[in-house]
């Protein structure tokens, strides 16, 4: 098994300080937390800004600044952005913060983009043009269809063929489950593919996915807080830490 890239993604959208003292919520924090994670075996960092409220933030001046400060104290330690709406974004915002940006790497959620059908041409265009790495988000097979239509339409370029798959859901909230794999695989062919999943199974779908090949495994707070045995992880480097040493072990 080749060893997956493993990134952290310590935060997310919507939880906060109620979930778990240790999610990260300011800068310093986040400098914190991606400090212990990179210790703890993460190679690359899924990136969420927060409001002065604590809130989902896209604002582009909070995120240069994050990514100034990450790039100082942790320059070997790759940064992606999210894009994600979350239910407060337009796809002209999530446009505007990608344009104002330009980062390395963004993850971009297919079906909130294409809410606007003009604006996605414009947003694949910009990626390609400057050179960001796109990471095609997939809560489902809708989407990875989504993906597929998209790509033959020329939208999106060929060489923009990283998708991250999430397994299991917010909303309604539900685990992912290992065997979800195997009803995306058919459509995942020709695609670098990324994983991260819901709830206490997280490990083991990440496991899974690293058999089938996957390039990249998410790991979390954003998505989980519970270790293999349903109890809460002390910290977001203690996953990143539980992980590595299960892919270790099995690529020995």
């Amino acid at each position: 098994m080749t060893a997956p890239l493993i990134m952290v993604a310590p935060n997310g959208a919507r939880r906060g300080k109620a979930d778990h003292a240790r999610l990260p919520i300011t800068l310093d924090e986040m400098l914190t937390e991606a400090r212990a994670c990179r210790a703890a075996g993460a190679d690359a960092l899924h990136l969420h800004v927060r409001d002065a409220d604590g809130a989902h933030s896209l604002d582009a001046g909070r995120y240069r600044e994050a990514l100034d400060e990450l790039a100082r104290v942790l320059p070997d330690m790759q940064v992606q952005i999210t894009t994600e709406a979350a239910g407060i974004y337009s796809p002209t915002e999530q446009y505007a913060c990608l344009d104002a940006l330009r980062p390395a790497w963004a993850s971009v959620s297919l079906r909130e983009i294409a809410r606007d059908a003009d604006l996605a041409p414009r947003l694949y265009a910009l990626a390609a043009d400057h050179g960001i790495r796109l990471q095609h988000i997939a809560y489902d097979r809708a989407d990875l269809d989504l993906l597929a239509q998209s790509r033959a339409a020329g939208i999106i370029r060929p060489e923009q063929d990283e998708v991250i798959c999430v397994l299991g859901a917010y909303t309604p909230p539900r685990a992912g489950r290992p065997e979800e794999l195997a009803a995306l695989a058919p459509a995942l062919d020709g695609l670098r593919l990324g994983l991260c999943a819901f709830g206490p199974q997280e490990q083991a779908c990440l496991l899974a996915g690293a058999r089938v090949g996957a390039e990249i495994l998410r790991v979390g707070f954003e998505n989980n807080l519970l270790s293999p045995d349903g109890t809460p992880w002390p910290d977001n480097a203690a996953a990143v830490a539980s992980l590595r040493h299960h892919l270790e072990r099995k690529a020995a």
